[in-house]
């Protein structure tokens, strides 16, 4: 998957915890190093250390940190340039993380108890603070639903798996959809946000999700002006905005598949237009890509299936190694002849050209080129070519 939100800002920090320096609440009108506070009550987790960090692409940043005391009550102040996300970690591992939103100002207060840090964290004081308790306790039982799907594989098809993975979706992503829609600047919108993003492609993606992000997005630019954050994620939506036109065109039906025109591992040159008068399943894949490997076994037995009935498929590789991509054609038995890559990996334009940001990704195509259906899998593609095939 590609990740659409990148958050590629770095951050100044002074940092101080205690009580021995001036707060927030002091004097709000004479300039201060501090200009945020987190306080609060985590039973449980007496003598501990807070850690407040920023994340970067170089990684986490430390902004401030505190330790508990006997009774688990703590106290952070430190400074923050502007509005940004940050991860509250408890302890020294990686397990107990919160993830909040931090703007100048902010006095927040946090009650929980070891057990439930990152499940059940409640906070008050600051404009995102129900947002943010109400959606980590509904996140929770999310990723319980989740853990109850991963014990049905194997055992129900892939289809099967993703239309429940969807449904079990569809309350956390209605609840994101409607906190942003009451309260379009509120900075915990930008964590909402990713439940809203096509993580999965455009198939099955809600397009009120894109009329709700660009409302935010503007409503961003207008109190976050001078904030990198809220101008990355204008571009992002933007992208988005651009790929799903492109998606549309593409998948709108009857229009000619766009040309590909692309190298096989021998350097010779395959054109999509080349297989015209047959029936085309162009298969975006990659070695590296497990998902892609798993539905391969399928593709494989029903390109046998329908072979001689003028049925075969392109391969599209994302794979940037060639040997890779080599050793995976043979050892997963892809038998037919067609298949091509840039060995651009996520760089190439195919991804924008045919609308997608997750692989395996498909295509179908029929004899004069036209797209009959995009996004055809395990059960739902054997069953369009039980149809197209039938005589």
């Amino acid at each position: 998957m590609k990740n659409l939100f990148i958050l590629g800002f770095l951050i100044t920090v002074l940092f101080s915890c205690g009580n021995d320096k001036k707060t927030i609440e002091d004097n709000p009108d004479t300039p201060l190093v501090e200009n945020f506070r987190i306080s609060g009550t985590i039973e449980g987790a007496s003598n501990q250390t807070l850690h407040l960090e920023a994340m970067s692409q170089q990684g986490t940043i430390a902004v401030a940190e505190c330790k508990t005391d006997g009774n688990g009550e703590f106290d952070m102040i430190g400074n923050v340039p502007d509005m940004g996300i940050f991860q509250l970690r408890l302890g020294e591992g990686q397990d107990k993380i919160i993830t909040l939103p931090l703007s100048p100002k902010d006095v927040a207060k946090l009650t929980t108890n070891i057990k439930e840090y990152q499940t059940h964290p409640v906070f008050e004081g600051t404009e995102w603070a129900s947002g943010l308790s109400d959606y980590m306790d509904l996140f929770s039982k999310f990723v319980a639903q989740q853990e109850s799907l991963a014990a049905l594989q194997g055992k129900v098809s892939e289809d099967e798996l993703m239309k429940k993975y969807i449904s079990l979706r569809k309350p956390i992503d209605s609840f994101c959809r409607n906190e942003i829609n009451k309260d379009l600047d509120n900075p915990i919108n930008f964590l909402l946000t990713s439940f809203l993003t096509p993580n999965m492609g455009f198939q099955d993606w809600d397009l009120a999700n894109l009329e709700t992000l660009k409302k935010m997005s503007s409503a961003y630019l207008k109190r976050f002006k001078d904030s990198p954050i809220a101008n990355n994620m204008a571009q992002q939506i933007l992208q988005i905005e651009n790929s799903y036109n492109q998606f549309k065109r593409v998948n709108s039906g009857s229009q000619i598949a766009p040309e590909i025109s692309l190298n096989n591992p021998d350097g010779k040159e395959i054109k999509l237009s080349s297989l015209r008068g047959q029936y085309v399943l162009i298969d975006f894949w990659a070695s590296w890509c497990a998902p892609c490997r798993k539905e391969l076994p399928n593709v494989v037995k029903l390109y046998n299936q329908y072979k001689s009935k003028g049925f075969t498929v392109y391969s599209v590789s994302l794979d940037k190694d060639i040997s890779a991509w080599k050793k995976a054609i043979q050892d997963d038995n892809l038998s037919w002849p067609n298949h091509v890559s840039d060995l651009l990996g996520w760089e190439s334009e195919l991804p924008t050209l045919y609308g997608f940001q997750g692989i395996p990704h498909t295509v179908l195509i029929d004899k004069e080129g036209k797209i009959i259906e995009s996004g055809l899998r395990g059960e739902s593609l054997e069953q369009k070519l039980k149809e197209l095939f039938k005589n």
